[in-house]
């Protein structure tokens, strides 16, 4: 019977095919989910091989020695009329198997009168650098390396973007003159890629915003208290939110660690605080208490010693503990923002909490004390937007997680950490074509973290230095796609630095507020207007 015979034939082949497909798919599915270790090894040289050598791209200012540490090392000498170029050598890294991951990056690495560079990231470099198509170039290394020092260890660690691509090691000088050797390259996997993100819920509940409004727009704090100041930004521009900033030594390294001097400094400040809170009541203005400078400061790399040291991370969970009693029930506290754009470059030793669990150890004392009171969680990576990729939500009540947004930065700080100007935005910037969608792009990881965990964002500094060409159009689009997705936000800064001030036009040489207001100062005063003001304000 042909028909039958066709039809048994029609059913086995199926079966195979589905045999074949669940196959697929169970091979699909292992190695979607297997992943990276901590501890697995991702590359290692001690230069002591020929094959391991000829890897290295080479260059006159480098070349091969032996005797040191008893193996080979790679020596970099750089005269004086040469220190301004990067005198490095590159390999390249596959980075493609450690998407999502974090690594950490070691070596050893002797110097001899190197010259001082002009920044703290110049100088000695041991560097890994890729691209990013969603966020552009990655670069990280450790900072302050200059002088002379004998052979020590140099480590960091860096998140590999889920995009990265052209992966490459960096040894060399950049910015300096001397001579140094480097030794015993390793990188290994500090940290797996996190657990794919949940589906967003189907119906999600209400979601914890601290507040009852539609929406709070205002600025980053003028960092010192002028009442003039609070009710120019509550009365005539109609601002409902203001972060204020515990701020002093910003980005330098070594400061802060005398406690008693801090915590005097600390004092001072919660004074001028209480007259802030009092003003904002009258002027219909919220208030973020930011911790900008917490106790021990920086070190070199730019960690901050509250992630390394037990004495600073228990000192700065004391201060939260104080300003909670001081504060608790005061109705124009929007929240306590624990730490300002954490940076973490090496793990935390055995015991002390890193980035994320010393935020959270400042939120548990704070809830010991009060217990309704809105607590920002920033993310890693200068709580920028890629930082999210490897932030998990915290086990807090009341929690709202901050974002920062400064990319490009090449764009965004043009003429500010060098002299590079005229980048214009939207335009092509490195090799990225930067718009609106680029942006919401960039975000897109705090997008995901929004929906998947359904919880509010602050956009809490946000800014473009006032002479980028186009800064207007870019503030434009990162507040349109702010008020998307129903973040709150804060504008850097006000009545702060100059270089931020959107009452200053766009010549960098002239320092006076603009006679008429300039396109950014109108365009943040568009969306003000549209604020509704806390129950609690004063008429003015």
């Amino acid at each position: 019977m042909p028909g039958t015979t066709n039809k048994i034939r029609g059913s086995l082949i199926a079966c195979l095919l589905l045999i074949v497909a669940c196959f697929a798919a169970g091979f699909a599915a292992a190695e979607e989910t297997a992943t990276s270790k901590p501890g697995d090894l991702v590359f290692q040289t001690d230069f002591d091989t020929a094959q391991q050598r000829q890897a290295w791209s080479m260059a006159g200012f480098a070349r091969w020695e032996t005797g040191h540490r008893g193996s080979t090392s790679l020596v970099v000498a750089v005269p004086a009329d040469q220190a301004q170029s990067g005198n490095m050598i590159r390999l390249p890294l596959d980075l493609a198997p450690y998407r999502g991951c974090r690594l950490l990056l070691e070596c050893m690495a002797k110097a001899e009168d190197v010259s001082r560079p002009a920044e703290p990231w110049l100088g000695v470099k041991f560097m890994l650098h890729y691209q990013s198509e969603a966020n552009g170039p990655y670069w990280q290394n450790p900072n302050g390396l200059f002088g002379s020092f004998d052979w020590r260890p140099l480590r960091f660690a860096a998140h590999i973007a889920p995009d990265a691509t052209g992966g490459q090691l960096h040894l060399g000088l950049q910015d300096s003159a001397g001579k140094v050797w480097f030794d015993a390259v390793k990188v290994t996997v500090l940290k797996g890629p996190l657990p794919k993100r949940p589906a967003p819920p189907a119906n999600p509940g209400p979601v914890f915003k601290g507040h009852d409004l539609p929406r709070l727009r205002g600025v980053m704090s003028p960092n010192t208290f002028h009442d003039e100041d609070l009710r120019v930004l509550g009365v005539e521009w109609n601002a409902n939110v203001i972060r204020w900033q515990f701020t002093r030594n910003w980005g330098r390294a070594g400061t802060d660690r005398d406690l008693a001097e801090y915590d005097r400094w600390f004092q001072n400040e919660l004074e001028d605080l209480d007259k802030v809170l009092e003003a904002g009541r009258r002027y219909g203005l919220k208030v973020v208490v930011d911790m900008h400078s917490p106790p021990g400061g920086r070190y070199e790399n730019m960690d901050l010693a509250i992630f390394h040291e037990p004495v600073y991370q228990d000192h700065y969970v004391a201060l939260w503990e104080n300003v909670a009693r001081r504060y608790r029930g005061r109705p124009a506290v929007w929240g306590y923002d624990l730490v300002n754009e954490p940076v973490q470059n090496l793990p935390s030793p055995p015991g002390v909490a890193d980035y994320l669990g010393a935020q959270v150890r400042a939120a548990k004392a704070i809830r010991a004390i009060d217990a309704d009171v809105p607590i920002f969680i920033e993310a890693a990576q200068w709580d920028s937007a890629a930082g999210f990729r490897e932030l998990e939500p915290v086990d807090v009540t009341n929690v709202i997680y901050q974002v920062h947004v400064y990319v490009p930065g090449e764009f965004t700080h043009q003429g500010v950490y060098n002299k590079v100007t005229g980048v214009a935005y939207p335009g092509k910037i490195g090799d990225v074509a930067w718009d609106k969608e680029q942006l919401r792009r960039v975000l897109a990881p705090v997008r995901e973290f929004q929906l998947a965990y359904n919880v509010h964002i602050y956009a809490g500094e946000f800014s473009a230095i006032r002479w980028a060409p186009g800064a207007a159009a870019y503030l434009r689009d990162a507040i349109a796609l702010f008020e998307e997705y129903g973040w709150d936000w804060t504008y850097h800064a006000y009545r702060e630095w100059d270089g931020w001030s959107v009452e200053h036009g766009s010549d960098p040489q002239d320092h006076q507020p603009a006679s008429e207001p300039t396109d950014r100062k109108k365009l943040l005063l568009s969306w003000f207007a549209r604020n509704k003001k806390p129950g609690y304000a004063a008429s003015p």
